[in-house]
């Protein structure tokens, strides 16, 4: 099998993407936060004394998405040029899913972006609560869709992995 992030010694390397033309990049992923229902109640209605939870947590993903050639080993410094991040709240599960999307014209991918964006809003919401109550939990952090590059299109089947 050929690694393409390890040089012909076995050297960790940056892929060279210079020949690569840029496209319009897209990526979408989600990061699960499970918290009891009362307190994810209070985050809606302010009742947090941190602040307002998912406006910090806003914030965290998209500087963390800007961030992610400083955390990630490897990855491209990349133009982006939009990123959102949004919440999807299921109040009878007790679920907050953090959504990051990125958009970028360039040679390379933006899902590690996303995933970063996601990721950095959930731990963020936990950071918001954890005196409210330690026992939130974060998980299932994917890739929903990605789109641009020689790949193609990809969509999450709704039925996978999560």
């Amino acid at each position: 099998m050929n690694f393409n992030h390890f040089d012909e010694s076995g050297h960790a390397i940056m892929v060279d993407v210079s020949a690569k033309q840029p496209t319009m990049r897209t990526a979408i992923a989600a990061a699960e936060v499970r918290l009891a229902p009362s307190l994810l109640a209070a985050i809606k209605t302010g009742g947090i004394v941190k602040g307002d939870v998912l406006g910090v947590a806003r914030l965290a993903g998209i500087m963390a998405a800007k961030r992610t050639p400083d955390l990630i080993p490897l990855s491209h410094p990349l133009a982006i040029h939009n990123i959102t991040v949004d919440f999807e709240m299921d109040e009878t599960a007790g679920l907050i899913t953090a959504c990051c999307t990125v958009r970028a014209f360039e040679r390379t991918g933006v899902e590690m972006e996303a995933m970063t964006g996601a990721s950095l809003a959930a731990l963020t919401i936990y950071d918001m609560c954890k005196g409210n109550d330690k026992s939130i939990t974060i998980g299932a952090i994917r890739l929903l869709f990605k789109e641009g590059g020689k790949s193609g299109i990809y969509r999450r089947d709704a039925g996978s992995n999560d």
